[in-house]
């Protein structure tokens, strides 16, 4: 966590900054809440399957980075002071390539809120309007005293 309440659930993803964002003061996590992102395909995020294909292309792990870190913005933006979320669970079929350098979106929707601390989003990422990438990712709130605390 940085200064002011900020913080940067996936700074390892390319093309992200600690602080980035901020909580909100939006209403709490709801079923709708939705956010979408803007990434260019490139460094980390990509693979050449290991040279079998000539190319460099999003990788299925670079695409799902991405589709957490979205989800994850999300819910901090709607989560009160001392709460977080750690993901779960994925599940999302890669259906199309993105080439190097391709800038695509990705977009998560709150479905549902069980038990009041699981979160269930619809999840996609496009490349312009080709759909790459579409499924389902869950994310758990947890208190972040309690995971500093170990």
């Amino acid at each position: 966590m940085s200064k002011g309440g900020t913080i940067d659930p996936e700074g390892s993803v390319p093309g992200t900054f600690h602080g980035e964002y901020a909580r909100g003061d939006g209403p709490e996590l709801e079923p709708g809440i939705e956010r979408t992102s803007e990434f260019e395909v490139q460094g980390r995020l990509l693979t050449d399957v290991g040279g079998t294909i000539g190319v460099s292309v999003l990788s299925t792990p670079g695409m799902i980075a991405m589709i957490e870190r979205n989800a994850a913005i999300l819910s901090y933006e709607h989560l009160p002071d001392g709460k977080a979320t750690v993901g779960f669970e994925v599940c999302v079929k890669h259906v199309a390539a993105a080439a190097e350098g391709a800038r695509c979106t990705v977009h998560a929707r709150l479905r549902e809120v069980a038990d009041g601390r699981k979160l269930r989003f619809d999840v996609e990422v496009k490349d312009g309007d080709r759909t790459i990438g579409v499924g389902t990712h869950e994310r758990r709130v947890i208190d972040v005293g309690v995971v500093k605390a170990g």
